[in-house]
């Protein structure tokens, strides 16, 4: 029977549409799924969506729909990235898709909080009592903050989640509580003897010494009358389930967790590896370790948390700098391929990466074109030219010694098959430890020594002479061997390109169907017929794909830019036309406006939506071409300076009521959005 092995990217939140964060995990589990299934286990793997909370609630009555509505729609641009870079079912990728508005999940939550509360502490305590609750709480985090965990603004009264930059909502409310303080000493003896459990090591000693400062009991409930999407509290109408409860709770439900057939819960979930961001951590091992306790369930085999990814510069993303990387743009200009090497190779997994367009252009063009899609060009192109298209026999017959050392070969290729198979060991190791970018290193160690083979040997050079042909034979062989042994330890990584390399190779079968441990030299057919020659991996012209970014980001006018007239002499001396008079600048009214939703608006790669609050009753619609320098997600609940009597102008469909002021130096420059660090009531004018 094949050993089990169940893979799970966070559930991810449904207020905002997919970003590079979202892909990233993804691609990571997605490889880890593809190489287990390679290795011999049975997988399941997971991804998703949470789809309770204040957030989305708020999100949706902000938007004119329902809180499912709402869930549906982030859900549906979900898969659609998950389609466009293969990492959906019917490309081999994610088994099960979990939404946690699905019925069997309330199910199934319900049963883990009745559970919980059946249960004692390690101190002989309820697990959940009522209470009352006052703090402040973070709805994009979906947590409380302690006091290190926000910071006042000079000259506000209300705090700011590091997090996100922005106000948190300070809650005052009947609540049931989790006993999680009565943990403390069962998750340091959890975690001190079992060091693989929490990975890599400097998230687990940051976890431990969150646990060693004191742990508060947990708000796990709200009132249904302040926050009307979850999952009802059993026993109790009157409050819904607190979100990290509900969403932790998706790995078992999906599993069949509290349902009548509970078998795939207990054949899979003792194989369990969550994959996270760092951000999350916490939850998915202090709380979610201390909820499965509580409720006599087995934990995980291991959480390994991830690091984030920064700009060029190792900037943080998605802030008023302006340097996301937009999900429809690398999928227009990159084939899927190349990013999903460039994720895996960039970021050493677990700690943060860079990411930049030209970094990707310049990985993609130096490693696949000019590496492992240049060696399998020429290997094919020579096999075609120099054997008929047919792969050679790669034995040197003794008498023929003399002629491979003077052509630097080594007769019998003992040297290139240690060091071959010393580096699908190195592969293999790494990659079960989840060192990707190492292990493709190692991998690519060998594409440079079977490069230099075809250099010192000169094959253009062994085949004007007759007597050298068992001598380029043997080159050919090698490298279309090295090649073969490649398009199998790189098939995770690769899939459709490698099962391309490998069928052109004249294999049989598919790559992905050997374990790459049992690779052994000999495996190529000779005589066996390979396939016409491809650019496996196209050159990506930098100029040309940066033009076309700019031409992007330019294509829908920057708000500062939209009433902008020509530009003029750099030293002219102003005259009386170049002002404007106290009159004129009356009639432009700004007004201060709280951004209520934020979302990109569907085909336009520029264009966000944004409803805003002017204080006058009901939210304005606003079409701004920000899409390029904001993450919408971190705009909600931002104060901004609102043109509110100019003209409205319809842009793809969609009625734009005034104008977001932003500040930048010309058309190549990041504008950032005017704001206030004082708190400012909706609706007060600019004067």
């Amino acid at each position: 029977m094949k050993k089990k092995f169940y893979i799970t990217t966070p559930i991810y939140y449904a207020n905002s549409l997919p970003h590079l964060g979202h892909l990233y995990t993804t691609v990571v589990a997605d490889t880890v799924h593809r190489f287990k299934e390679q290795r011999g286990y049975d997988v399941l793997f997971l991804t998703g969506t949470d789809e309770h909370g204040i957030n989305i609630q708020r999100a949706a009555e902000h938007s004119g729909r329902t809180p499912k509505e709402q869930v549906d729609f982030i859900t549906a641009e979900l898969k659609r990235m998950f389609s466009d870079f293969r990492l959906d079912t019917a490309s081999g990728g994610y088994d099960i898709f979990m939404r946690t508005s699905e019925p069997f999940h309330y199910r199934g939550a319900s049963e883990f909080w009745r559970r919980i509360a059946a249960g004692r502490t390690p101190r002989g305590r309820e697990n959940i009592y009522k209470g009352y609750y006052e703090g402040w709480f973070c709805a994009p985090c979906a947590s409380f903050k302690f006091e290190d965990e926000f910071y006042v603004p000079e000259g506000s009264e209300t705090p700011l989640c590091r997090i996100h930059e922005r106000p948190l909502d300070k809650v005052s409310e009947e609540s049931y509580f989790f006993r999680l303080s009565d943990y403390e000493e069962f998750l340091i003896q959890l975690i001190d003897e079992n060091p693989g459990l929490i990975r890599p090591e400097v998230r687990r000693n940051e976890t431990l010494a969150f646990i060693r400062r004191g742990l508060q009991d947990l708000s796990i409930s709200r009132l249904r009358e302040s926050v009307s999407w979850g999952i009802p509290v059993p026993g109790d109408e009157k409050h819904v389930m607190y979100v990290w409860l509900d969403a932790l709770s998706n790995y078992i439900t999906a599993l069949g967790f509290g349902s009548d057939d509970e078998t795939r819960f207990k054949d899979y979930w003792p194989h369990a590896v969550h994959l996270v961001g760092k951000d999350i951590l916490r939850f998915h091992t202090v709380y979610w370790f201390s909820f499965l306790k509580a409720a006599g369930i087995t934990l995980p085999q291991m959480v390994y948390a991830h690091g984030m990814w920064l700009d060029a510069e190792g900037r943080k993303m998605g802030k008023t700098l302006g340097n996301v990387i937009e999900i429809d743009v690398l999928h227009r200009l990159f084939p899927v391929e190349s990013i999903r090497y460039f994720l895996l190779r960039e970021m050493v997994f677990g700690q943060d990466g860079k990411f930049g367009y030209e970094n990707l252009v310049e990985r993609v063009n130096a490693d696949l074109a000019g590496g492992l899609g240049n060696l399998f060009s020429r290997t094919i192109s020579m096999i075609a030219k120099y054997r008929n298209g047919r792969i050679p026999d790669g034995k040197i017959s003794e008498e023929n010694y003399i002629k491979a050392r003077r052509a630097q070969i080594d007769p019998d290729g003992v040297d290139l098959v240690s060091a071959l198979a010393f580096a699908r060991d190195e592969f293999v190791r790494r990659f079960e430890n989840y060192d990707f970018s190492g292990a493709i290193e190692a991998a690519w160690g060998i594409i440079a020594r079977t490069d230099k083979m075809i250099s010192d040997s000169k094959p253009w050079e062994l085949a004007k002479d007759p007597e050298k042909a068992e001598v380029l034979s043997a080159v050919l062989y090698r490298s279309a061997e090295v090649l073969r042994w490649l398009s199998v330890m790189l098939s995770p990584v690769m899939p459709d390109s490698m099962c391309q390399m490998y069928s052109r190779l004249g294999c049989k079968g598919k790559p992905y169907e050997i374990d790459p441990a049992d690779l052994a030299w000999g495996g190529l057919v000779a005589e066996a017929e390979i396939g016409d020659t491809i650019a496996l991996f196209p050159r990506l012209d930098l100029e040309k794909i940066m033009e076309e970014i700019k031409q992007n980001q330019i294509q829908q006018k920057s708000p500062v830019n939209e009433n902008k007239v020509a530009d003029k002499e750099e030293n002219k001396q102003p005259s009386d036309a170049d002002f404007i008079t106290i009159d004129d600048f009356a009639r432009v009214e700004l007004r201060v406006g709280e951004i209520l939703v934020a979302e990109r608006v569907p085909n336009a790669d520029k264009l966000l939506r944004f409803e805003i609050d002017l204080g006058e009753g009901k939210p304005r619609q606003i079409l701004a071409g920000l899409a390029e320098y904001y993450d919408p997600q971190t705009l909600i609940g931002r104060k901004v300076a609102v043109v509110a009597n100019l003209k409205p102008r319809k842009m793809r469909g969609l009625e734009s009521q005034g104008m977001i002021l932003a500040a930048s130096f010309g058309d190549g420059d990041k504008p950032a959005i005017a704001t206030f660090t004082e708190d400012v009531r909706n609706g007060a004018r600019l004067k």
